[in-house]
C-alpha cells in the first residue's frame, strides 16, 4: 500500500462494541487519507484514543491513554474522541490532555480536524521560529509544558447533534464477523449511567446505509453479522421503521449466513417480534436482554422500566420461539441501598432464569447521575463478596447450559487457527454462541462445519 503523505497513526480503543465499530472507521478513514496505521507505540505521528465512560475504571483507562500517547511522541497530534470526553470536564472538573477533542458525532471530522490543527501549529510556528527548533531530544520537555505552548492550537468539538453521524466500514479485522452499528444515543436515563448525557438522544441510521454497507463487507467474505447500537432495541423509531424491519432487509441478503444482536431492551421481545425472528433461518438463537437486578425495588430506583415478572414473561417467549437459545444479561451488584434480602432476590431470580452467561459489574457511582447522589452508598468490599457470588453462579449456569447442548447437532463458524498442546485447531462459535474447538486438519478459516457437540478431554466442546 502506498502512503501518500508519509505520516503514520496509531489508534487505541476503549469500550463498547459501537466504539469499536467507530474506532475500526477512523482507522480507515486515516488509511484513505494516506497515513500509515501502526502499533500504538513510540513513532507515530498522530494517536487517536476513541475513550470510555461507562464507569470509573474506564475514566481512569482514558486518562491513562491519553497522558501514554503524550509520553510515547510528546511532538505527536493526540486526538481524544468519545465518551469521556464528551462529558470529563463538567463531571470531573478534569481538562482533557489532547491537542485535537471529539465528543461523539464529531469522529467522522477526523481528517478535517487534523488538518485545521497543523495548519494552527505551522501558523503559530511562523510567528515564533524557536517553536520549530524543538528537537526530539528537548521533546519531553515539550510535551510538559503541553499546557502553556499549545493550548491556543487546540480543536474542541463536543456539541451534540440529533443527527446519525455517518461512518461506514470498507472491510473489517476480523474476517468473519461484522459489528454493525445501525443506531446511536440513549432517551432511557437510567439512574446509575452517564450514557445519555454522553452519546446524547437515540437516534438510528437510514436503512439503505445499513444494508449498503453489509452489503460490501458480504464482498469481502463476512459471514456473520451483529447489528449494534447503544441503545438498539429503539432503531428506527425515528425513521418510521423497527429494528424487526431491519433484520429481515439485512436476511435477504446474499452472502450473509448468520445474524446476531446486540443488548436488547426486554420490552422489545413480544409474541410477534420472536415468532416473526424464528423464522428466519439466518438468525442465531443468541439473546443479550439488559437486566441490571432481579429485584424490582432495586429496579425500580435504577429507572429500568419493567419489574422481574415482566422480564421473566419476555425470557419465557423466547423460549417458546427457539430451542434452547443462549439467553446472557448484566447485573450491577451493590447499586444504592441495596440490602442483603434485595442482594438474595437477584441470586434466586438469576436461578431461576438460567442464563447461559451473566456480566457482572460492582456499581460505579458517576458524577451527573441521579444514583450518585442517593444515599447509603454500598463499600467496595460488600460489592466485591456479592460479585464473587454470582460469578460463581454464572459459572455453574454456563456449564450447565453447555451439558444441555451436548449430543446436539450444531453449526460452528471457524475463526481462528490456534495451537493447543503441539497441534493446530480452529476457534469458533456456534450459532448460540458457544465456543468450539476442532482439530485444523484439511479446514480454513470461514468455513461453517456442522456436527455433533461433546466434550473434549479438558472440558471444552468440540464437534465430531
Amino acid at each position: 500500500m502506498e502512503y501518500r503523505n508519509g505520516k503514520k497513526a496509531a489508534l487505541h480503543n476503549l469500550g463498547c462494541k459501537v466504539n469499536a465499530y467507530e474506532t475500526e472507521a477512523m482507522e480507515q478513514k486515516l488509511e484513505q487519507a494516506g497515513y500509515e496505521i501502526v502499533p500504538f507505540a513510540p513513532g507515530a505521528d498522530v494517536y487517536v484514543i476513541n475513550t470510555c465512560s461507562v464507569t470509573n475504571i474506564a475514566d481512569r483507562k482514558s486518562r491513562q491513554m491519553l497522558h501514554k500517547a503524550k509520553k510515547l511522541n510528546p511532538q505527536a497530534i493526540v486526538v481524544a474522541a468519545g465518551c469521556y470526553v464528551q462529558t470529563a470536564k463538567e463531571r470531573t472538573g478534569l481538562e482533557v490532555e489532547a491537542d485535537i477533542i471529539l465528543g461523539n458525532n464529531k469522529k467522522k471530522d477526523l481528517l478535517e480536524a487534523l488538518e485545521e490543527y497543523e495548519q494552527k501549529r505551522s501558523s503559530a510556528a511562523g510567528d515564533d521560529p524557536e517553536k520549530e527548533a524543538v528537537s526530539p531530544a528537548e521533546g519531553e520537555e515539550y510535551g510538559r509544558s503541553f499546557g502553556d505552548d499549545r493550548s491556543n492550537e487546540r480543536i474542541i468539538d463536543i456539541n451534540h447533534t440529533r443527527e446519525y453521524e455517518p461512518l461506514f466500514l470498507s472491510r473489517t479485522q476480523e474476517h468473519t464477523r461484522a459489528y454493525i452499528k445501525a443506531q446511536d444515543g440513549c432517551n432511557q436515563f437510567c439512574s446509575y449511567c452517564i450514557i445519555p448525557y454522553a452519546r446524547g438522544r437515540a437516534r438510528s441510521r437510514k436503512m439503505e446505509e445499513v444494508l449498503g454497507e453489509v452489503r460490501t463487507l458480504a464482498d469481502t467474505g463476512v459471514k456473520e453479522v451483529v447489528l449494534t447500537g447503544i441503545h438498539l432495541s429503539s432503531y428506527g423509531k425515528d425513521l418510521d421503521t423497527s429494528l424487526l424491519e431491519l433484520i429481515r432487509q439485512v436476511h435477504d441478503l446474499p452472502g450473509i449466513e448468520r445474524i446476531r444482536l446486540g443488548s436488547l431492551e426486554p420490552g422489545i421481545v413480544t409474541e410477534e417480534f420472536a415468532q416473526a425472528l424464528s423464522r428466519l433461518p439466518k438468525m442465531c438463537p443468541h439473546f443479550h436482554l439488559s437486566l441490571q437486578s432481579g429485584s424490582d425495588t432495586v429496579l425500580k430506583r435504577m429507572n429500568r422500566k419493567y419489574t422481574g415478572e415482566e422480564y421473566a414473561k419476555r425470557c419465557g417467549i423466547l423460549r417458546k420461539y427457539f430451542d434452547q437459545p443462549a439467553l446472557t444479561t448484566d447485573v450491577i451488584v451493590g447499586f444504592p441501598g441495596e440490602t442483603e434480602e434485595e442482594f438474595r432476590e437477584t441470586v434466586e431470580f438469576l436461578k431461576r432464569i438460567r442464563f447461559y452467561e451473566t456480566h457482572i459489574f460492582k456499581y460505579s457511582k458517576r458524577k451527573g447521575t441521579k444514583a450518585a447522589a442517593m444515599k447509603e452508598q454500598i463499600p467496595e468490599e460488600v460489592k466485591g463478596k456479592r460479585s464473587n457470588v454470582l460469578l460463581e453462579l454464572n459459572e455453574k449456569n454456563k456449564q450447565a447450559y453447555e451439558t444441555e447442548l451436548l449430543g446436539r447437532r450444531a453449526e460452528v463458524l471457524l475463526e481462528e487457527r490456534i495451537q493447543k498442546e503441539g497441534r493446530e485447531f480452529y476457534s469458533g462459535y456456534t450459532k448460540e454462541y458457544v465456543k468450539v474447538l476442532v482439530p485444523a486438519d484439511g479446514r480454513a478459516e470461514n468455513q461453517i462445519l456442522e456436527g455433533i457437540l461433546e466434550r473434549c478431554g479438558d472440558g471444552g466442546l468440540t464437534i465430531r
